[in-house]
């Protein structure tokens, strides 16, 4: 098997898994009864919440866990609406955005909110110019996604971060970093709320992060009784929270030298796809190498992706929360449906090996000249 889509889901590493069994197994305890079972768990809980904010240079604190990055993007969004609303209705966010966060900024319209959509560059880099104008009095927030799924744009945090502030110091900055931990170094006081999937990062499924600056207000979104967890009350997973602990830390192991490694395999595709006719590009200078978008000019994406599943390598289209629909990256960077329509994304990580490529770009070659023939014929 050739697993070449990442960027939707990672395989849990050994040591995450062996570290959340044996939590399930050991620690049995409510984290929230007074007992020396529960007492155990809590214990627990927090020395797996001092490491993450000891590797992520944030205070204990400002992080709160969640099901994923879909429900942080929520607490984040809907969050600072309601609970900022006196000061204005104005929220603004890019074209590179996941799915989730144009869900949620759909809803926040119908409750009132302004939405303004900040223009792109041809890079796909945000307009600068663009985001200063939009930025005004009443406006509460910006959320800008760190890495496109799709494409892997990077944006440059810290600048847009000095731009917001400069133009609204008391505007708040949100980003969705699920693409970029464990892939790129990231720094959380760019922003003030950030959102991740531990799933991304080789970790179990069921799990996320939403990162909270302490001086940020939020209105919960769910209500219960435990007064420690009121941003997201209920029982704590302690075995998520033990194993999202190890994966972070994982995952920030050898990073720049993955990164390096990964940059080799990328260029070894796009430098083979790049010789189709009828293949484009869809990344820009500013795309991480992890992920590769393209378009098949002439053959539907499903089709291909599933024959390739005959030789048991596995690919993606867009984003796994949008599979089979038109890409609103590729379409809002180069403003072309058929290009849009027609996305495939390879997905490459740490564990991928070059053999793996190799026979990814045979079977590749195979598949595209036998659809391109039945295509013409």
């Amino acid at each position: 098997m050739i697993y070449l889509d990442y960027s939707s889901t990672t395989p849990i590493s050994y040591d995450v898994l062996e570290s959340f069994n044996k939590v399930s197994k050991e620690y049995i305890g409510n984290p929230n009864s007074l007992h020396n079972l529960g007492v155990k768990s809590k214990d627990l809980i927090n020395n797996a919440t001092k490491q993450i904010s000891d590797l992520l240079n944030i205070s204990t604190d400002e992080i709160i866990y969640t099901s994923g990055a879909t429900e942080s993007n929520n607490l984040a969004l809907i969050g600072v609406a309601l609970a900022n609303q006196k000061k204005g209705k104005h929220i603004i966010v890019s074209k590179l955005e996941h799915p989730s966060i144009y869900k949620i900024c759909e809803y926040l319209e119908t409750i009132g909110f302004k939405i303004s959509y900040v223009n792109l560059k041809e890079d796909g880099l945000v307009d600068f110019d663009d985001l200063k104008q939009k930025i005004k009095p009443e406006t509460i927030l910006v959320s800008i996604c760190a890495v496109n799924s799709e494409t892997g744009v990077r944006q440059p945090l810290k600048m847009i971060r000095q731009i917001v502030k400069k133009e609204n110091k008391s505007c708040l900055i949100h980003s969705d970093m699920t693409q970029s931990l464990g892939k790129v170094s990231i720094n959380l006081r760019d922003v003030d709320l950030a959102s991740f999937s531990i799933h991304k990062i080789y970790g179990p499924k069921g799990i996320g992060i939403l990162y909270k600056n302490t001086d940020v207000k939020l209105m919960p979104l769910i209500h219960g009784s435990n007064k420690e967890t009121e941003l997201r009350p209920g029982t704590p997973a302690t075995p998520l929270i033990s194993a999202s602990a190890k994966a972070i830390r994982l995952s920030l192991q050898d990073l720049d030298r993955r990164e390096t490694f990964i940059k080799r395999l990328n260029e070894k595709i796009i430098k083979e796809l790049s010789t189709y006719e009828d293949i484009k590009i869809n990344n820009t200078k500013y795309s991480i190498p992890h992920i590769i978008n393209i378009s098949l000019m002439n053959i539907k994406p499903e089709t291909f992706i599933h024959a390739m599943e005959e030789y048991e390598i596995y690919l993606g289209t867009n984003t796994a929360c949008s599979s089979g629909e038109l890409s609103a990256s590729v379409m809002a960077i180069y403003n072309d449906k058929k290009r849009a329509s027609q996305t495939i994304r390879i997905s490459l990580s740490h564990l991928t090996t070059t053999d793996e490529i190799n026979q990814f770009l045979t079977h590749f070659k195979t598949v595209y000249n036998k659809l391109n023939t039945l295509v013409a014929a």
